[in-house]
């Protein structure tokens, strides 16, 4: 396996592509996005994430990584594209299957496939079905495994590099052929499993988060109504041995934990029980932060008879991350726009524009505001002074220590 190709060049698989071109391979990066493939072609990122943007400079320059429209022969083909959900929150695979029906026609005998994006169980053996229905000499010619990610956004460098990973294939031998790839380069462990359970185990992971965060979520809640500080309670359970619990936010946004755990609701809707309510409990948590915000604007005009200038700080769905996908910032946000008269300014420090928002710089937004919404909890924004005359609505923890 000394040419390997990435379908799709996004959060997860570029940062993997570089990672994989920096250990020795040749590694060619498919994109349907023009724009993506000509800046990765000139050594440059066009997503936020520490580091990478030397990695891949280093990679190009070394010409060890190269980007490209279309795929092309190779030894060894990672599916690294989006699986979002239908307005039913059934998985929409056609991405996946897309990405798998676009290497057929590259794919020999010996060669390795593997789909890193996340799906629901038996994702793997259908879409080795569509290529053993187009190519059927290749039926036990070929390698197909599951392997899917477990990074953090603004830390996936290093987590790419140490973290265990969780490795299934259709039969043994795909699994073995998967972990000589991924033996190059992940220093953590390397677990054996089959596809089924390395997809369940992906879907199971951002399950069990997303129940833990409802937990938080439900109690800020329930504090918010007894007039209780949630941050010090929290802080406080948490001296018990045997306590973990999570901050609060104002929702659950990204690719994963918002997302995935509707794969198993979907597939389970009569045992997935907890699980459903987690994530509609996180859903709800959103309308509530802008409910909450609609409310205090109608205050203000009560109080001051003018409309007031609210500032919502923060649009990414994590601190000092420039991803906004599923975000709750953004959604609520939008309320806001749409269901007030107030003057709105936007922020987000890690992005320059924003196709929906106009975007004010944090510092400015701060100083203007008459209700400051603390959305998400970007490092700039701790570092900001509080303002006497201030209404400020704080849902994710930027003021628990002042």
């Amino acid at each position: 396996m000394k040419k390997v190709l990435f379908l799709g060049l996004g959060y997860i698989g570029l940062p993997t592509a570089a990672v994989a071109a920096n250990h020795g391979f040749e590694v060619i990066g498919v994109d349907v996005n023009p724009v993506v493939v000509e800046t990765i072609n000139q050594g440059k990122i066009h997503i936020v994430e520490p580091d990478l943007d030397q990695m891949v400079k280093e990679a190009v320059q070394k010409g060890n990584l190269r980007s490209v429209l279309k795929p092309e022969q190779a030894d060894a083909f990672f599916v690294v594209v989006p699986t979002p959900f239908k307005q039913n929150h059934r998985a929409d695979i056609t991405y996946v299957e897309s990405a798998t029906r676009s290497v057929i026609p590259f794919l020999k005998e010996g060669d390795l496939f593997v789909i890193e994006s996340t799906s629901p169980v038996l994702t793997t053996e259908r879409m080795a079905e569509v290529i053993f229905k187009e190519r059927p000499e290749l039926k036990g010619k070929i390698y197909i495994a599951y392997c899917p990610e477990r990074v953090l956004p603004g830390n996936t460098l290093y987590e790419l590099v140490h973290n265990d990973r969780v490795i299934g294939g259709i039969n043994p031998e795909s699994t073995e052929k998967a972990i000589e790839f991924y033996s190059a380069f992940v220093q953590g462990k390397l677990h054996r499993t089959n596809a089924r359970t390395a997809e369940m185990c992906k879907l199971t992971e951002n399950s069990s988060r997303d129940s833990q965060i409802a937990f938080a979520n439900e109690l800020s809640m329930i504090c918010d109504k007894a007039g209780i500080n949630v941050w010090e309670l929290i802080s406080l359970a948490n001296k018990h041995p045997r306590v973990n619990i999570l901050q609060p936010g104002c929702g659950v946004g990204g690719h994963c934990i918002a997302v995935d755990p509707w794969f198993i609701v979907s597939d389970y809707p009569e045992q997935a029980q907890i699980i459903k309510r987690a994530r509609e409990t996180n859903d709800y948590k959103a309308d509530w932060c802008a409910n909450r915000v609609v409310e205090a604007c109608q205050q203000f005009v009560t109080e001051n008879d003018r409309e007031p200038i609210v500032a919502c700080m923060g649009l990414a769905f994590k601190p000092n991350i420039d991803d906004l996908r599923e975000s709750p910032a953004k959604y609520i946000a939008s309320r806001i726009i749409s269901e007030s008269r107030a003057e709105v300014l936007v922020v987000e420090p890690n992005i320059s524009k924003h196709p929906s928002f106009n975007l004010t710089d944090y510092r400015e937004a701060y100083q203007k505001a008459d209700i400051v919404v603390w959305l998400v909890c970007h490092t700039p924004f701790m570092e900001l002074p509080r303002e006497e005359g201030k209404m400020e609505l704080d849902f994710c923890g930027v003021r628990k220590g002042i």
